[in-house]
């Protein structure tokens, strides 16, 4: 297959000596060919030397790295890198056991398919692309996905209408690749869940919390447990599991607090010890008492551009002084940030700032990140976006 070829200017190619797997467009000095955004390009350094093949598209990041080597990107291709993905996972425990089913198959630049996330809900595969170039090859990703995970799997769902550059004028539209609509109950770490992946956030399921939940469950004995943002109150049914005396999940949508009334319903049928409310977190926050021993504070991004990093600090600032404030003393503070672009410096000094206001004294315990099916490539450092921090509070 011939590809466009992508020519760059000098020394600019030393990220990709370095195994990066973005092409800037200031980088780039001429282009053979006339690549339409979603093509296949190979990427060239000086004195013709071949660096990559990639997904050619508009704007800052002008290529995605699909190979480092010279590569026919086919169904073949696409079954390689799934099984090298899912035998990571095996080795992890996380799929092919009896307790958990739920897992992240594909994480993007993770697994050296940037652009690409897939999600399993049993035997349900949410696959969402943040690319052109792989919103092209979806039917190809779907046949590998089928190939590589056999009769476990029955479902494919494409979810990618939020995700794709709104620019690319697709008109892709979410729906089933393989399969039909079942409805799945997933399993986590032995407790049952419901997923909307068709209305719900992201893939229907914040699956990289799944290690925190389970540190958390730990920490619930006897305790008041107030889990703010709760989305589906995955963050709820583990701190009920592990033994606390009350716990109040907050999300500001009536349809996340369904979903978490229906998933507590699941695991703890009958259960008086949870309540669930659709208000907004900052007003919760500021009428509550200090009610609570365990607060957790997992807001959604507050910041996706560089350009609103000012304003997400003050955020998490504002959030975190009220929790500091309210919170009884001896009480334990589990607080993230899912911005890719607030660095862990910059949280831990929101945080620090919050904390220094309330005057309290705080204690880190544990430093939190994504999970291990949330790869971060070495030679990517920009893919550890989940931050977290457990702090007890005197």
């Amino acid at each position: 297959m011939n590809y466009c070829k992508v020519f760059l200017k000098p020394k600019k190619e030393e990220s990709l000596l370095r195994f990066h797997p973005w092409v800037f467009s200031g980088a780039i000095q001429s282009i053979e060919g006339k690549p339409e955004e979603g093509d296949l390009v190979e990427v060239y350094g000086q004195n013709q030397r071949f660096l990559a093949v990639g997904h050619y598209q508009i704007g800052s990041i002008a290529v995605r790295i699909l190979s480092f080597k010279p590569a026919t990107v086919n169904t073949d291709f696409w079954t390689e890198r799934i099984r090298i993905a899912y035998t990571l996972r095996k080795s992890l425990r996380l799929a092919g056991t009896e307790n958990n089913n739920t897992y992240r198959l594909i994480h993007g630049e993770g697994d050296n398919l940037p652009g690409l996330v897939i999600d399993m809900y049993a035997h349900t595969a949410v696959m969402q692309a943040h690319s052109v170039g792989m919103h092209y090859a979806r039917h190809q990703i779907a046949e590998a996905l089928k190939t590589v995970l056999g009769d476990t799997l029955q479902n494919i769902y494409y979810k990618s209408e939020a995700t794709l550059p709104f620019k690319a004028n697709l008109d892709s539209e979410d729906g089933y690749l393989y399969g039909g609509e079942v409805e799945d109950i997933a399993l986590e770490h032995g407790l049952k869940f419901c997923v909307d992946w068709q209305k719900g956030q992201k893939t229907g399921f914040f699956v990289d919390q799944r290690e925190n939940r389970s540190l958390l469950e730990h920490y619930s004995k006897d305790r008041s447990v107030l889990n703010m943002f709760c989305y589906t109150g995955g963050f709820s049914f583990y701190a009920m599991r592990g033994g606390a005396k009350v716990v109040h999940s907050v999300d500001s949508s009536a349809k996340a607090i369904s979903l978490t009334k229906k998933n507590v319903e699941l695991n703890f049928p009958g259960d008086t010890r949870h309540d669930a409310y659709a208000e907004d977190a900052f007003k919760y926050l500021e009428k509550m008492g200090s009610n609570y021993d365990l607060i957790i504070l997992d807001p959604p991004a507050f910041a996706k551009h560089k350009n609103v990093l000012r304003n997400a600090l003050q955020g998490y600032r504002k959030l975190n002084a009220i929790a500091f404030e309210k919170i009884k003393p001896g009480g334990i503070l589990f607080t993230f940030s899912c911005s890719q672009v607030v660095s862990k410096e910059n949280f831990r000094l929101a945080v620090f700032s919050a904390a220094a206001q309330s005057g309290r004294s705080v204690r880190i315990l544990h430093q939190l990140t994504q999970p291990a099916d949330h790869p971060v490539n070495i030679y990517h450092p920009e893919g550890e976006y989940l931050k977290g921090l457990v702090l007890y509070v005197e």
